[in-house]
C-alpha cells in the first residue's frame, strides 16, 4: 500500500476546491469521488440542478453537471488523482501522526497522512408518482438555489415542511412568486416563534394545515398542478402550481464514519469554530457535511480552501515532528 500524503473524500465544490489548491501545492492529492455515494452521482447535489445562476464567474448561468465537470477537469489539471470508489470506513489511529487506513466498498485499503472529508449532505424528499419526471422541471429541494429562475416567477409555488428551513424558503420565494403555499401535515408549525410570526403574517404566504402533496401533474416539460390531500375533513383536490420545493431537511453523508468522528445530533460533523478541524488530529471536514446552515456551492468551495490550508499546516507539523 502506498502511503498518500492527502486523501480527499467527496466530489462536490468543497472536495474539488481542496483538490485544486492541494494539487497546485504539489501534494498530489488522491480524491475518492464515490460511485453513486449517497444515491447521487459524482459531483454531488449540483448534478441534479439544471441551472446555476449564483456561482461567481458565470454571468449567463451554467448547468450544475457542467459546473461540476469543469471543477473535476481543473482538479485533474493540477495533479489530483481521482478514483471512482466509495469509502466505506476509516480506521482512526491511536497514536498522533500515524497514517490513517481507509477502506473502500470493494475491500481495498489505502493509507493517508491526512484526510479531508467533503461528502456533503443529501436533501430529503418525498417520493411522488411523478417526482422523477418533474425533478428540476418544477420540483426542487433548494429555494435559494433555484427560486429566482424564470420558470418560477409569477407562479403559485408550494413548499413542503414545517420547520425553520421551510419557513425561510417560503419567505424567500415571496420575492418571485404570485403566491406561496406552505404545506404542512400537522396543525401547528415546528419552526421558531419568530419564523412563525413572519410566515403567518405575510400576505403572500398561505399555510395549508393538515395537508400533504400526493402527486404533481404537468405536460412532462414542467409541472402545472399539485394533488393535495387534506386529512380533516378528508379531501383530495388539485391546485394550479408552478413549482414545488421540498424543505424537510438534509441527511449528511456520514454513516461511513461509524461514530469515529464527533457528529452533532443531526449527524453533521462537528468542527472547531472558524476551522475545518474535527475532533481527530489530521482529519478535516468541509462543505455541507459540516454545514447545516448555508449549504451553498460557493460556501462549500470556501471551506474546501480552508480545509486544504489546515491540512497543509498539519502535514508541515507532522514532517517537523
Amino acid at each position: 500500500m502506498v502511503n498518500e500524503k492527502l486523501v480527499i473524500i467527496g466530489s462536490g465544490p468543497a472536495a474539488h476546491t481542496a483538490a485544486i489548491y492541494s494539487g497546485r501545492a504539489e501534494l498530489s492529492p488522491l480524491l475518492f469521488e464515490g460511485f453513486m455515494a449517497g444515491g447521487v452521482a459524482a459531483g454531488g447535489q449540483l448534478t441534479t440542478t439544471n441551472d446555476v445562476e449564483n456561482f461567481p464567474g458565470f454571468p449567463e448561468g451554467i448547468s450544475g453537471p457542467l459546473l461540476m465537470d469543469k471543477m473535476r477537469e481543473q482538479s485533474l489539471r493540477y495533479g489530483c488523482r481521482i478514483v471512482t470508489k466509495t469509502i466505506s470506513g476509516i480506521h482512526i489511529n491511536e497514536k498522533p501522526f500515524e497514517p490513517f487506513v481507509l477502506n473502500t466498498a470493494d475491500n481495498e485499503e489505502y493509507l493517508a497522512d491526512t484526510i479531508i472529508i467533503a461528502t456533503g449532505a443529501t436533501a430529503k424528499t418525498i417520493e411522488l408518482p411523478n417526482s422523477a419526471t418533474y425533478w428540476q422541471k418544477g420540483i426542487s429541494s433548494c429555494a435559494v438555489c433555484d427560486g429566482a429562475l424564470p420558470i418560477f416567477r409569477g407562479k403559485d409555488l408550494f413548499v413542503v415542511g414545517g420547520g425553520d428551513s421551510a419557513c425561510e424558503e417560503a419567505l424567500f420565494l415571496t420575492k418571485f412568486a404570485k403566491m406561496v403555499y406552505l404545506v404542512h401535515r400537522r396543525n401547528e408549525l415546528r419552526a421558531s416563534k419568530i419564523m412563525q410570526r413572519r410566515v403567518l403574517g405575510h400576505d403572500k404566504i398561505e399555510v395549508l394545515w393538515e395537508h400533504e402533496i400526493t402527486n404533481v401533474l404537468g405536460d412532462e416539460k414542467v409541472i402545472k398542478k399539485v394533488v393535495l390531500k387534506k386529512s380533516e375533513p378528508s379531501q383530495v383536490y388539485e391546485k394550479a402550481a408552478g413549482g414545488l420545493f421540498f424543505a424537510i431537511g438534509h441527511k449528511p453523508n456520514t454513516d461511513f464514519l461509524g461514530g469515529k468522528i464527533t457528529l452533532d445530533k443531526d449527524g453533521y460533523i462537528v468542527t472547531e469554530k472558524g476551522s475545518t478541524k474535527t475532533n481527530v488530529l489530521g482529519i478535516f471536514a468541509a462543505g455541507d457535511v459540516q454545514d447545516k446552515k448555508f449549504r451553498q456551492a460557493v460556501t462549500a468551495a470556501g471551506t474546501g480552501c480552508m480545509a486544504f490550508m489546515e491540512a497543509e499546516e498539519y502535514l508541515n507539523t507532522k514532517d517537523s515532528k
